[in-house]
Protein backbone atom coordinates (compact mmCIF):
# COMPACT_ATOMS: atom_id res chain seq x y z
CA UNK A 1 0.00 0.00 0.00
CA UNK A 2 2.86 2.38 0.82
CA UNK A 3 4.44 1.73 -2.56
CA UNK A 4 1.12 2.55 -4.27
CA UNK A 5 0.77 5.79 -2.31
CA UNK A 6 4.37 6.72 -3.07
CA UNK A 7 3.66 6.30 -6.78
CA UNK A 8 0.28 8.07 -6.73
CA UNK A 9 1.20 11.09 -4.62
CA UNK A 10 3.44 12.77 -7.23
CA UNK A 11 0.74 12.26 -9.85
CA UNK A 12 -1.89 13.89 -7.64
CA UNK A 13 0.40 16.81 -6.89
CA UNK A 14 1.08 17.29 -10.59
CA UNK A 15 -2.62 17.54 -11.47
CA UNK A 16 -3.64 21.08 -12.40
CA UNK A 17 -5.52 22.91 -9.65
CA UNK A 18 -8.52 23.38 -11.94
CA UNK A 19 -8.93 19.63 -12.33
CA UNK A 20 -8.70 19.10 -8.57
CA UNK A 21 -11.38 21.74 -7.96
CA UNK A 22 -13.96 20.06 -10.18
CA UNK A 23 -17.10 19.85 -8.11
CA UNK A 24 -18.44 16.61 -6.74
CA UNK A 25 -21.75 17.57 -8.35
CA UNK A 26 -20.26 17.00 -11.82
CA UNK A 27 -21.08 13.77 -13.64
CA UNK A 28 -18.75 12.92 -16.51
CA UNK A 29 -20.82 11.98 -19.56
CA UNK A 30 -18.28 11.88 -22.38
CA UNK A 31 -14.71 12.37 -23.44
CA UNK A 32 -13.25 12.83 -26.87
CA UNK A 33 -12.48 15.54 -29.38
CA UNK A 34 -14.03 19.00 -29.19
CA UNK A 35 -14.00 21.71 -31.80
CA UNK A 36 -15.23 25.27 -31.81
CA UNK A 37 -17.20 27.51 -34.09
CA UNK A 38 -16.31 31.14 -34.36
CA UNK A 39 -17.14 34.57 -35.65
CA UNK A 40 -18.10 33.49 -39.16
CA UNK A 41 -21.36 32.08 -37.73
CA UNK A 42 -22.17 35.08 -35.51
CA UNK A 43 -25.84 36.01 -35.75
CA UNK A 44 -26.94 32.70 -37.31
CA UNK A 45 -29.86 31.02 -35.57
CA UNK A 46 -29.00 28.05 -33.39
CA UNK A 47 -31.26 25.02 -33.09
CA UNK A 48 -32.75 26.55 -29.93
CA UNK A 49 -33.80 29.62 -31.91
CA UNK A 50 -31.40 32.11 -30.37
CA UNK A 51 -28.77 33.95 -32.37
CA UNK A 52 -25.27 32.53 -32.07
CA UNK A 53 -22.88 34.81 -30.20
CA UNK A 54 -19.24 33.67 -30.28
CA UNK A 55 -18.60 35.66 -27.08
CA UNK A 56 -21.13 33.63 -25.04
CA UNK A 57 -20.16 30.42 -23.27
CA UNK A 58 -22.38 28.08 -25.28
CA UNK A 59 -22.08 24.73 -27.01
CA UNK A 60 -23.66 22.31 -29.43
CA UNK A 61 -24.52 18.79 -28.24
CA UNK A 62 -26.41 16.14 -30.19
CA UNK A 63 -28.94 15.06 -27.55
CA UNK A 64 -28.87 17.02 -24.29
CA UNK A 65 -31.76 19.43 -23.66
CA UNK A 66 -31.26 23.11 -24.45
CA UNK A 67 -30.18 25.02 -21.37
CA UNK A 68 -28.20 22.11 -19.90
CA UNK A 69 -24.97 23.29 -18.30
CA UNK A 70 -21.78 21.35 -18.89
CA UNK A 71 -18.21 21.58 -17.67
CA UNK A 72 -15.77 21.06 -20.55
CA UNK A 73 -12.19 20.31 -19.48
CA UNK A 74 -9.22 20.41 -21.84
CA UNK A 75 -7.34 17.23 -20.94
CA UNK A 76 -4.02 18.63 -22.19
CA UNK A 77 -3.87 21.50 -19.70
CA UNK A 78 -6.63 20.87 -17.12
CA UNK A 79 -8.42 24.16 -17.86
CA UNK A 80 -12.20 24.01 -17.76
CA UNK A 81 -15.17 26.16 -18.66
CA UNK A 82 -18.92 25.96 -18.00
CA UNK A 83 -21.06 26.16 -21.15
CA UNK A 84 -24.78 26.05 -21.89
CA UNK A 85 -26.28 23.83 -24.61
CA UNK A 86 -28.09 25.97 -27.21
CA UNK A 87 -27.44 24.15 -30.48
CA UNK A 88 -27.29 20.69 -32.04
CA UNK A 89 -24.12 19.07 -33.23
CA UNK A 90 -21.28 18.54 -33.61
CA UNK A 91 -21.60 17.03 -37.03
CA UNK A 92 -17.84 16.62 -37.53
CA UNK A 93 -16.81 12.98 -37.44
CA UNK A 94 -15.45 11.84 -34.09
CA UNK A 95 -16.40 14.99 -32.19
CA UNK A 96 -18.29 14.93 -28.88
CA UNK A 97 -19.01 18.67 -28.52
CA UNK A 98 -18.67 22.00 -30.32
CA UNK A 99 -18.05 25.03 -28.14
CA UNK A 100 -18.15 28.76 -28.80
CA UNK A 101 -15.02 30.74 -29.57
CA UNK A 102 -15.05 32.40 -26.12
CA UNK A 103 -15.23 29.00 -24.41
CA UNK A 104 -12.43 27.66 -26.62
CA UNK A 105 -10.23 30.59 -25.68
CA UNK A 106 -10.97 30.04 -21.98
CA UNK A 107 -9.63 26.47 -22.09
CA UNK A 108 -6.73 27.19 -24.45
CA UNK A 109 -7.90 25.42 -27.61
CA UNK A 110 -8.63 28.47 -29.79
CA UNK A 111 -5.33 28.25 -31.68
CA UNK A 112 -5.41 24.53 -32.48
CA UNK A 113 -9.16 24.44 -33.16
CA UNK A 114 -9.61 21.07 -31.52
CA UNK A 115 -8.71 19.43 -28.22
CA UNK A 116 -9.30 16.23 -26.35
CA UNK A 117 -11.78 17.04 -23.59
CA UNK A 118 -13.94 15.54 -20.92
CA UNK A 119 -17.54 16.69 -20.67
CA UNK A 120 -19.35 16.65 -17.34
CA UNK A 121 -23.00 17.36 -16.62
CA UNK A 122 -23.45 19.97 -13.90
CA UNK A 123 -26.10 19.15 -11.34
CA UNK A 124 -28.29 22.12 -10.38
Amino acid sequence: MRRLMAMALPLLLAMPAVAQEQGSDDTEIASGMASYYGRELAGNRTASGEAFDPDDFTCAHRTLPFGTKLRVTNLANGQSVVVRVNDRGPWGRGRVIDISQAAAKEIGMHRSGTAKVSVALLED
